[in-house]
C-alpha cells in the first residue's frame, strides 16, 4: 500500500533490539485529528517514533483498511503494523449478565492478535487492527458516575456476589492494550477505588506489566483456555496456553481476581481427550490460591459467513475445523446479525461432556455459565 500524501514519517530513536513488544512493529498510524492532539495520542505517537502519521476524518472510514479485499492475505501483519486513533462518541453502559453485569464503555477496538473465529472483525471489513480511544478521561468519568447510581448489589447473581462487573474489554484485549498506552493501566486504577464494583476483561496474552498496577481485587482477569493444539491452529499471534496457565499464580497473588474463559469448545475429533487433558494440567499446575477462587465460563464456538471467507484468504487450515456445516446451523446474534453455532442438541451434548469432565478433573472449578 503506497503511502499517502498526508503522511508525516518520522525516524525512530530506539534500537531495533530494544522497540517494546515483539506482538508490534507499528509502522502506521491512522489518527482522527482531536485523537491525536489529545495527551492520551501523543502518548501513543511517543511509543512508536517511527510510526508515519496519517490524519483520517474517522476511525471507522479508512479506505485503506476497512472494506480493501486486497487486505486479506497481510490480515495478521496489518495488525501488527497499524494503529488507529479516535475518540469515542457514544458513552453507555449495556446490561449484560454473562461475563459482566454490564459492558462498559470501550476504551480500544481491534486487537493486535488475530485469533481466526474473533468476532470483531465482522463489523470492519478486511483489517482489523487496534484502534485506540483516546478521551480514556472522559470515559472513566462516565463510569464513576454510573457506578454511582448502582449503589450497593443487594442480591448475589452469576457474575459476582456482592459487586457490579463491567466487562472493559468486550471488543479487544486490554492485555494487548496495555502495549500501546495507559487506556488499560488508568481503568484497573479507577476501578481499585469504587468499592461496590469491579473490573473484568478476558485476554490471551500475558502482560507482565499488569502486575505491578495494584488493582486490589477490584479487577477480574479471565484467561482464555483451550487445548494447546486448538491454540497453536486458531489463537494466531496469542500466547501460549501454558504461558497463560503459568502466569495465573502470579497475577493472583499481584491482587487480580482470576477466572478462566474455556473458549471457544471447538467440536473436532478427538476433543473430549484434548479438553481432559488441558483440564487435568489445570489441576496439577495451577496453585490451591487460584483455585480457591476460580471460576469459569464455557463458550462454544460461533462462527460467521464473512468472517469464514476471509479466513479462507489468509489461514484456510482454521477454517477445515471451524466452519462444519453438517454441525451448524443459523443464529440471530444480539446484534442482529447472522452467525451460525452448533446445531443445539449437538451444542447441548457437547457442553454436557465438558462440564462432565470438568467434573472428573477439575472439580474446584466453578462454572459460572456456559452457552
Amino acid at each position: 500500500m503506497p503511502p499517502p500524501r498526508n503522511a508525516t514519517r518520522r525516524t525512530s530513536t530506539v534500537p531495533a533490539d530494544q522497540r517494546p513488544y515483539r506482538l508490534l512493529d507499528v509502522r502506521e498510524i491512522h489518527a482522527e485529528p482531536e485523537a491525536l492532539a489529545s495527551p492520551r495520542g501523543r502518548q501513543v505517537v511517543e511509543r512508536f517514533p517511527a510510526a508515519r502519521i496519517v490524519e483520517v476524518a474517522s476511525h471507522w472510514g479508512i479506505p485503506e483498511l476497512h472494506g480493501n479485499e486486497g487486505n486479506v492475505e497481510r490480515w495478521a501483519r496489518i495488525k501488527s503494523e497499524v494503529l488507529v486513533l479516535g475518540v469515542k462518541k457514544s458513552l453507555a453502559a449495556r446490561p449484560n449478565g454473562r461475563s459482566a453485569d454490564w459492558i462498559a464503555p470501550s476504551s480500544a477496538n481491534g486487537c493486535a492478535l488475530a485469533c481466526a473465529y474473533c468476532y470483531v472483525p465482522r463489523r470492519k471489513g478486511y483489517a482489523n487492527p487496534i484502534t485506540v480511544f483516546t478521551n480514556i478521561d472522559r470515559i472513566i468519568g462516565y463510569l464513576g458516575r454510573h457506578v454511582a447510581r448502582q449503589g450497593r448489589k443487594h442480591e448475589p447473581n452469576q457474575c459476582d456476589p456482592r459487586a457490579w462487573v463491567y466487562d472493559i474489554g468486550e471488543n479487544n484485549d486490554c492485555s494487548v492494550d496495555a502495549l500501546v498506552c495507559d487506556n488499560t493501566a488508568d481503568l484497573i486504577r479507577a476501578f481499585r477505588n469504587w468499592p461496590n464494583a469491579k473490573a473484568t476483561f478476558a485476554t490471551k496474552w500475558v502482560n507482565r506489566d499488569l502486575l505491578d498496577l495494584d488493582p486490589r481485587g477490584r479487577t477480574r482477569i479471565r484467561f482464555s483456555l483451550m487445548p494447546p493444539a486448538d491454540a497453536r491452529l486458531l489463537d494466531v499471534r496469542a500466547a501460549s496456553v501454558p504461558d497463560r496457565l503459568a502466569a495465573a499464580g502470579d497475577f493472583q497473588a499481584a491482587g487480580y481476581e482470576v477466572h478462566f474463559n474455556l473458549s471457544p469448545v471447538v467440536i473436532r475429533p478427538g476433543w473430549q481427550a484434548d479438553w481432559a487433558e488441558l483440564l487435568e494440567r489445570m489441576d496439577g499446575l495451577l496453585p490451591t490460591a487460584v483455585k480457591q477462587q476460580a471460576a469459569a465460563e464455557i463458550i462454544m464456538l460461533t462462527h460467521n459467513q464473512g468472517l469464514h471467507e476471509v479466513n479462507l484468504g489468509w489461514h484456510p487450515k482454521a477454517e477445515q475445523v471451524l466452519w462444519q456445516p453438517g454441525l451448524q446451523e443459523p443464529k440471530r446474534s444480539e446484534n442482529g446479525s447472522w452467525n451460525v453455532r452448533y446445531r443445539a442438541g449437538r451444542k447441548a451434548e457437547a457442553l454436557g461432556e465438558l462440564r462432565s469432565l470438568i467434573d472428573r478433573f477439575a472439580p474446584w472449578l466453578q462454572v459460572r455459565y456456559a452457552f
